[in-house]
């Protein structure tokens, strides 16, 4: 075993949840193998080509992350492992949302402006799972096309990507959202909830709502507010200065202060931590890769070894 490879014990957590073969498409090299060769690329931020040997082919391995990060898979596999966790109560559902801001390679402009092929079709390699899973459904997608659609947005410095995530109280990320760089946080403040999704280890259904949720100024609007309110979650987010002078301005026309727990607000470091965490992945904290949905699919298989070793 190498430095960064799966341990047998983690090995044994994922093993029965991996895709199966159809066995129309000739045998498959080695899933562990494999595994461990993403995530080898992952800790280290390689080129693909450059992957040592013992992990088989790099196009092996490249089109297995590809086509995992396509259908879901790495998706699936980490509600696994947060399903585990949460049977032995695990997971603290105080959790906090923020985002932060990655610097795009210069190598992960210039992808191509059509959509990747299907699952199953001709030129696109084996099909790997019998559920799939529509690609664009997995990252939040603007309206503009070109660099916009694909998760990069333009800065001074370049192109950026921002990763909207939650994090439970012990600083393991719970859901994931790959927007462009100047995307607002507070716009994807739903879909971030709306993706937490935690299922029973037996029957039941799956568990998306937290017992609460903490929150810096940048989600302090009525429309993040309303939201909570409907689901009938707990916040933690402090007002803004201008709408306090505004809500002050109006006198009794402005309404009661929004509720805010201090003490709860101070455990929103959680967030930052588990963005820590992610960054300590080289692939993660510096984008590479070409199309938003393998970004992501990248993202995702840094928090999954996350939640396997901590």
């Amino acid at each position: 075993m190498g430095r960064g490879d799966l341990t047998d014990a983690e090995w044994e957590r994922l093993r029965p949840f991996l895709p199966l073969s159809n066995r129309r498409c000739g045998r498959w090299r080695d899933h562990r193998q494999v595994i461990n060769g993403i995530l080898h690329r992952v800790r280290t931020g390689a080129h693909w080509r450059d992957l040592p040997e013992r992990f088989g082919p790099w196009k092996t391995v490249y089109e297995r992350h590809r086509l995992w990060s396509a259908d879901g898979t790495w998706e699936r596999l980490l509600q696994q492992v947060q399903a585990h966790a949460d049977a032995v109560e695990d997971i603290d559902w105080d959790i906090s949302v923020d985002s932060t801001i990655v610097r795009a390679h210069q190598h992960a402009a210039g992808a191509r402006t059509i959509p990747p092929p299907a699952l199953g079709s001709k030129g696109a390699g084996p099909r790997e799972h019998q559920v799939e899973t529509p690609w664009r459904s997995l990252v939040a997608r603007p309206a503009e096309s070109g660099a916009g659609s694909e998760g990069l947005g333009r800065s001074r410095g370049g192109f950026t990507t921002k990763v909207h995530l939650s994090a439970d109280g012990r600083c393991r990320p719970l859901s994931l959202v790959i927007t462009p760089g100047q995307r607002a946080d507070c716009t994807q403040f739903e879909s971030v909830l709306e993706k937490i999704r935690v299922p029973r280890t037996e029957s039941g259904r799956p568990r998306t709502k937290p017992d609460s949720v903490a929150a810096d100024r940048a989600y302090s609007n009525g429309q993040c507010r309303d939201y909570l309110r409907r689901r009938g979650i707990k916040h933690a987010i402090p007002e803004k200065t201008d709408s306090r002078t505004a809500r002050l301005r109006k006198g009794s026309r402005g309404g009661r202060p929004p509720c805010f727990d201090e003490e709860r607000y101070k455990k929103r470091n959680t967030v930052e931590r588990a963005i820590n965490k992610l960054k300590q992945a080289r692939a993660v904290a510096t984008r590479y890769d070409k199309r938003g949905y393998v970004y992501l699919g990248t993202v995702t298989a840094a928090t999954l070894v996350i939640w396997l070793r901590a």
